[in-house]
């Protein structure tokens, strides 16, 4: 699936390292996961990328978080997989997440795996969606006017 034209535009702020970064991640999750939607959020304090098997942000299962340091790789439902062969952070009810800074110590298998498992746990919550999903978007779900990171 081809990006939104817009996220390029959106990510232009960010160093070449960070944008390379996102996409390459981009790449990553679109190719291990192809019948997934792209949701981005031009947001207040980060570029944020959810992936799910709808246009609504409650059925994704994964998502990128930009910002000027690192990338966010996280998992919506992180709290419920059982035993990540990688230490995620969170403290929250259910999201978790692993902070990138480079695609030299992406871990790409251990995070294939469990991807892998959000998925399994996204389809068992959502198996609606199974039978109306079309073909994939790549959707720019909003835009804030305001913002506190890189301009």
């Amino acid at each position: 699936m081809k990006a939104n034209p817009q996220l390029k535009t959106f990510l232009k702020p960010y160093n070449k390292k960070i944008q390379n970064l996102t996409l390459a991640l981009r790449d990553f999750m679109t190719e291990l996961i192809p019948e997934a939607n792209e949701l981005i959020w031009d947001n207040y304090n980060a570029v944020a990328i959810a992936y799910a098997k709808s246009e609504k942000l409650k059925d994704a299962f994964c998502h990128i978080a930009v910002y000027s340091k690192h990338v966010n790789f996280g998992f919506n439902r992180g709290a419920e997989l059982k035993n990540p062969p990688l230490k995620l952070e969170g403290k929250g009810k259910l999201i978790r997440h692993i902070k990138i800074t480079d695609l030299e110590t992406f871990p790409k298998s251990a995070l294939e795996k469990m991807i892998l498992e959000a998925v399994a746990i996204s389809d068992s919550r959502n198996e609606h969606l199974i039978a109306e999903q079309g073909k994939p978007k790549s959707l720019v779900m909003s835009i804030s006017p305001k913002k506190i990171r890189p301009q």
